[in-house]
């Protein structure tokens, strides 16, 4: 997948496809490989599939913002040329989706979130003191998916460099901080924008009754669950997820 990255400007970015613009999101600690299942599926049914790498370490200190990531996603639409965009957030993804549509509600036709943030965190953040302990590091990245073995070596390898590293870890205490800052619950009765809401039911980072509230607050969302699933569905089951959304995005004519 990291030969398919385009460079252009400010942005990196994957695009795969022709058609009706989805724009995926990632999370904190996830990688754009996170939705092979999304990117390798969806082309195929006539969506223009892209993935921008969302600036989670390289924004000033001050500007490290789940704000300045929405104005940033902004910005790589307009500069794409995008309108009438589908965008679908994982995590912090979904959070910086939701923040999105509220700021700019005319660029984006339809909205997808998958155990997104925005009204409730429980992030990794305790246990930063062990950022040492591989062994540590590596069960908190198995606790975000029901079955632990979702969580590789490859994607333990990263959240420890992460962690491990000073300034990002800095700055993801500083997107954790601004995650809960900047919560969204008076916000979402407001915001009229079709939403699907796809869930797992053994989501352990924003559980169950996490999506029930989402689904209660925004004005017209629909809300699937899918079972023996963690915190990344579209990851631990992406043909059940994929199999969900296309059926959702059908029935709403998108």
């Amino acid at each position: 997948m990291e030969n398919q990255i385009i460079s252009e400007g400010q942005y990196k970015y994957i695009e795969i496809g022709d058609g009706t613009p989805i724009i995926i999101l990632h999370g904190l600690m996830g990688g754009l490989s996170n939705f092979h299942g999304v990117t390798d599926y969806f082309p195929k049914k006539g969506y223009k599939v892209l993935v921008p790498e969302l600036p989670i370490y390289d924004m000033p200190m001050l500007k490290t913002t789940v704000k300045n990531f929405a104005k940033f996603l902004e910005g790589f639409i307009e500069f794409k040329g995008l309108k009438d965009v589908i965008l679908l957030g994982n995590s912090l993804g979904g959070h910086i989706g939701l923040l999105h549509t509220k700021m700019f509600p005319d660029m984006v036709k339809a909205l997808v979130i998958t155990g997104s943030s925005g009204l409730y965190e429980s992030a990794m953040g305790d246990g930063y003191p062990k950022r040492g302990d591989y062994e540590f590091i590596k069960k908190k990245a198995q606790d975000v998916f029901y079955d632990p073995e979702v969580a590789t070596k490859e994607i333990v390898d990263e959240v420890f460099a992460t962690v491990n590293d000073r300034m990002k870890l800095v700055k993801t205490l500083a997107i954790a901080k601004s995650a809960i800052r900047h919560n969204m619950a008076k916000d979402l009765p407001k915001m009229k924008t079709p939403t699907c809401i796809i869930w797992g039911e053994n989501d352990n980072v924003t559980p169950p009754k996490v999506a029930k509230e989402f689904h209660e607050l925004l004005p017209d969302s629909d809300l699937f669950w899918i079972k023996k699933c963690g915190h990344a569905p579209m990851m631990e089951h992406p043909n059940e997820f994929n199999t969900i959304l296309e059926a959702w995005l059908t029935k709403r004519k998108f």
